[in-house]
């Protein structure tokens, strides 16, 4: 039977613990090197870096659109939103295929909805 001890020297199977060891190394690095998160998208992609509403004001948009959507405000959905000016937002509603916009301010004052 072989062994890496047979000579008795115990190291004998330094040269295959260090190729382990080194693979082990390898592997660990090429696993960082993937962890690394790049600097965000590109400047010319379709991403939007803008401000979006608050979640409070979307849900206030979307009570307010339910009439001239004519649903309930729990089946109006926001689909998008963004900063118009610095004290209001523009939010884009969804309920059963019909949209709506809506214009809300800061503190929660919805300024109109009109049927899109």
């Amino acid at each position: 039977m072989f062994s890496a001890f047979a000579s008795g020297s115990p190291f004998r199977a330094a040269p295959n613990r260090n190729r382990a060891t080194m693979f082990a190394v390898v592997l660990a690095a090429t696993q960082v090197v993937g962890c690394v998160s790049d600097s965000g998208p590109a400047p010319d992609t379709v991403r939007n870096t803008g401000q979006t509403a608050p979640a409070d004001l979307q849900l206030t948009c979307a009570s307010a659109a339910a009439t001239p959507l004519g649903v309930d405000s729990a089946a109006v959905l926001p689909v998008s939103s963004s900063q118009v000016d610095a004290r209001t937002f523009q939010v884009v509603l969804e309920s059963g295929g019909a949209r709506a916009n809506c214009v809300v301010d800061t503190s929660g004052n919805v300024i109109s909805v009109q049927r899109a």
